[in-house]
């Protein structure tokens, strides 16, 4: 075959390398690739495994020896090395066609310096058509003849579906009239693009018999199917004779149809365009018609079977999201940004959500919720209790009593007179209280939310900030008594007595109903806190989020730190009038009965002013903290995913096309570049549909 290719060399450009040129070409890739991985360059490339390593791994896994030189079967490298192929009763001439991308001598074996070749192949940023080709390649000539062609595609399951017509012109195209003429690797690289879509027409054709051009619903959903499975995901499948739109499926429709499923990454771009950015501003067909005409590529006919599988998936009218598009795009080989710990799945569809799985959904927020308000109370807690001392220093009522001229002065004497632990001053109460407190408005928001949120993911502001009131109302059960003993605990340090007061002896003092004191303050002050404080922080992420829709960490941090800003200043005043009922009176302060009486006497007393006492502290400890909250809230949902089959934070997880460097095995025997051998295999078959038989 390899004389067959050289004596018709007329037919090319060039003549056939011999295998000497191939292995030297490979030698230079692997020269290449240690080069740039040395100089950094790129983000695709591997850092080279040592000779060395791979060697003491390929002896590991060689089980055949000859002349006393070690060598792997095509199982020890597919099976054992790879892990692919792993059942029992595997179809062992699948094994052997993918063993033959390495054996490019052709003898059934792999050598050592094929092992290290190919490992430099996987380097570069085409391997996976590389590694294609070399499946192709089954005479190791590097070039493609007919005969190999159809050796590879009559052992695939597609051809066994829907056999694929041999003596085609668009074969002829490529390999010659009289098929002699072999194709190197740039052209085969076009060819197996090219491949897919002749394979389509020609299903068309033996399904329309009479030659009208139109062939049946069910026709159109078995070519589909049978060719076309690696394009189309779960809902695709369940609506494709309802896409049809009728009995009868034409020609134009189908080429329409396909085009569109490979040009899902292009849609979402042009829904970008349209919308702005945004990921659930709804589109027209209008609309995305416009800003598809500076694409070519997608026809109006693909815009009405876009909106129309849309309609059918979704139940959409007219419209679109950024998610009805992410239902319609064919699974690749994706990087997923967020790293899980757990990966669990309590439900495996949406439908079988029941009240059981709801209210452990829950349990799990509201466990999150209490370790995410552990840590943010933690982080802020010295400047809650500079806030607090500095609320309740009253001018006016006695001579001498000014003890902080502001807010630093505050944090100096305390460190001065009470040393550093006494910034956490009632930090254990905080601590017990703060839990309950945060994971409570933590759940709450989110449980409201999601049931005011559309099938699309959308939710008008009027529901953010019914949630964010919810939650804010809610969380009082909790607050008012750690509020009332935490804040008699940090203004006990401003009288030097001998004997400081402990958590235990304060609510002992304050009783059950005295735990409650200033509770409609707190309610007044927590209501509009969450009510601003949650839409603000959705939005904040919303606008911090990258061109993927994710939010890292700091931008969850800085979103969470942003919506403490208006939410802790505006609702200082209620914040100062809790604060004045919930302390104790000293001898000659001013005693208030209610909110109102509050409000009164200290705007009579002590001035408008007094109202905004505290307000910078305030805003500098809830604007940390609740940043600290909400980041440690979302990064332990990512941490230790489960899966209750509703609604995930916004921005929590993003898939992206990925190259294989991003999905690097973690087994340690591979190294170097066969760190991404095992996506680059699974590639050939989600990529370009090569479905090799698993099983003999």
């Amino acid at each position: 075959m390899a004389n067959s290719s050289s004596d018709n060399s007329t037919n090319d450009t060039s003549a056939s390398p011999t295998m000497a040129d191939w292995l030297i070409s490979l030698v230079a890739v692997q020269a290449h690739c240690q080069a740039e991985a040395k100089s950094g360059k790129g983000t695709g490339y591997l850092k080279r495994a040592k000779t060395e390593t791979l060697r003491e791994i390929f002896n590991k896994y060689a089980s055949v020896e000859k002349h006393g030189e070690k060598y792997m079967t095509p199982g020890d490298f597919v099976r054992n090395y790879l892990g692919l192929y792993t059942d029992p009763n595997p179809n062992l001439s699948s094994i052997s066609l993918l063993g033959g991308i390495l054996d490019t001598s052709k003898d059934g074996l792999i050598s050592f310096a094929e092992f290290h070749a190919f490992e430099g192949l996987l380097c570069v940023p085409d391997a996976l058509y590389k590694t294609a080709f070399q499946l192709f390649d089954t005479m190791g000539t590097g070039m493609v003849t007919f005969e190999e062609f159809v050796e590879v595609i009559k052992h695939t399951i597609l051809h066994q579906k829907v056999p694929f017509n041999f003596d085609s012109d668009f074969v002829k195209m490529y390999f010659g009239k009289d098929r002699k003429r072999a194709i190197n690797y740039a052209e085969f690289s076009q060819f197996l693009h090219d491949f897919h879509e002749e394979h389509a027409v020609q299903a068309f054709k033996s399904y329309d018999k009479t030659g009208s051009g139109f062939i049946t619903a069910m026709d159109f959903n078995d070519i589909m199917l049978s060719i076309k499975s690696h394009l189309l995901t779960i809902p695709v499948q369940n609506n494709l004779v309802a896409a049809a739109s009728g009995h009868k499926v034409s020609f134009p429709f189908f080429m329409a149809f396909n085009s569109l499923l490979t040009n899902m990454e292009l849609c979402k771009r042009i829904y970008l365009n349209s919308s702005g950015g945004s990921r659930t501003q709804e589109v027209t067909r209008e609309e995305f018609l416009h800003s598809a005409q500076m694409m070519s590529q997608i026809t109006p006919l693909e815009v009405d079977i876009l909106f129309h599988l849309t309609e059918l998936i979704s139940e959409s009218s007219g419209k679109i999201v950024y998610s009805d598009l992410e239902a319609l795009t064919p699974e690749q080989y994706m990087k997923v940004i967020t790293r899980k710990l757990t990966d669990i799945k309590a439900v495996e569809s949406p439908e079988q959500r029941g009240i059981f799985i709801q209210v452990l959904e829950n349990v799990y927020r509201f466990t999150l919720g209490s370790l995410a308000g552990a840590v943010g109370a933690t982080a802020v807690y010295p400047i809650d209790l500079v806030k607090t001392r500095m609320q309740n220093q009253r001018t006016g009522s006695y001579i001498g009593e000014l003890m902080y001229r502001n807010s630093f002065d505050c944090f100096k004497k305390v460190i001065r007179h009470e040393g550093v632990m006494g910034l956490y001053r009632g930090l254990v109460p905080q601590l017990i209280g703060v839990a309950p407190e945060k994971a409570i408005k933590l759940t709450v928001n989110d449980l409201v939310r999601d049931k005011l949120t559309d099938k699309k993911g959308n939710i008008p502001l009027w529901a953010e900030i019914l949630a964010g009131s919810c939650a804010g109302g809610s969380q009082v059960i909790f607050t008012n008594p750690l509020e009332i003993v935490k804040i008699r605990l940090q203004v006990a340090g401003e009288i030097a007595t001998a004997q400081k007061p402990s958590a235990i002896s304060v609510v002992k003092d304050l009783g059950l109903l005295g735990l409650y004191k200033g509770a409609r303050a707190c309610l007044l002050r927590d209501i509009p806190f969450s009510a601003i404080y949650f839409p603000v922080y959705a939005h904040s992420k919303r606008l911090l989020a990258d061109e993927n829709g994710y939010n890292s960490p700091l931008s969850l941090l800085v979103a969470g730190a942003i919506g403490g800003v208006p939410a802790a200043s505006l609702t200082t005043p209620a914040d100062v009038i809790k604060t004045r009922l919930q302390v104790a009176a000293r001898a000659g302060q001013t005693t208030y009965s209610g909110v109102f009486d509050a409000a009164r006497k200290i705007w009579r007393e002590e001035g408008t002013k007094a109202f905004w006492k505290g307000a910078p502290a305030r805003v500098f400890r809830s604007s940390p903290q609740f940043g600290v909250t909400l980041v440690t809230y979302e990064v332990l949902q990512r941490l230790f995913y489960v899966d209750f089959g509703g609604i995930r934070p916004e921005g929590s997880e993003a898939q992206l096309p990925a190259t294989a460097a991003d999905l690097r095995s973690t087994n340690p025997d591979h190294v170097g570049g066969y760190k991404v051998a095992v996506p680059i295999f699974r590639g050939i078959e989600s990529k370009f549909g090569l479905f090799l038989p698993r099983y003999q």
